[in-house]
């Protein structure tokens, strides 16, 4: 896990990435960049964010999570899983690749598991930090 220098304790923020990525795609308007019209407001929306809870609670350390791209276990269990959510649009799935870099260039230590969801990483990273007495803050949409 990713360590950030300036914090006295040992607290540790885990990211929902793709939680985070679809509330901002949702919430803000169509944002694009001028250069190449390539769409961002979700890439925007998840940076602004995440920037404004790592300066308010000052982490010691901090990873994301993502959804593999591919079913999970809960979908081989059980046919109709999320089967009523509409396809991810496609300005959606190339900010989730933009969201991947920026994690990449920040550092952040990111999971991404085949047949788990971001929320299955999350509970489980959050039980071991729990079990290395760390303080643990879950940010998702």
């Amino acid at each position: 896990m990713g360590s950030m220098h300036s914090a006295q304790r040992r607290a540790l923020l885990l990211i929902d990435g793709n939680a985070l990525v679809h509330r901002a795609f949702h919430a803000l308007p169509p944002l694009t960049t001028s250069k190449t019209g390539e769409m961002v407001n979700a890439v925007y929306g998840f940076a602004n964010t995440l920037l404004k809870v790592v300066n308010t609670y000052k982490p010691s350390h901090w990873a994301v999570a993502f959804d593999y791209p591919a079913p999970t276990f809960r979908h081989r269990a059980y046919e109709q899983y999320k089967s009523q959510r509409p396809p991810t649009p496609e300005e959606l799935k190339s900010q989730i690749a933009r969201v991947h870099q920026l994690v990449d260039v920040l550092g952040i230590p990111a999971f991404e598991t085949e047949g788990y969801e971001a929320d299955d990483i999350l509970g489980t990273l959050a039980l071991q930090a729990r079990d290395m007495a760390m303080d643990t803050m879950i940010l998702t949409g």
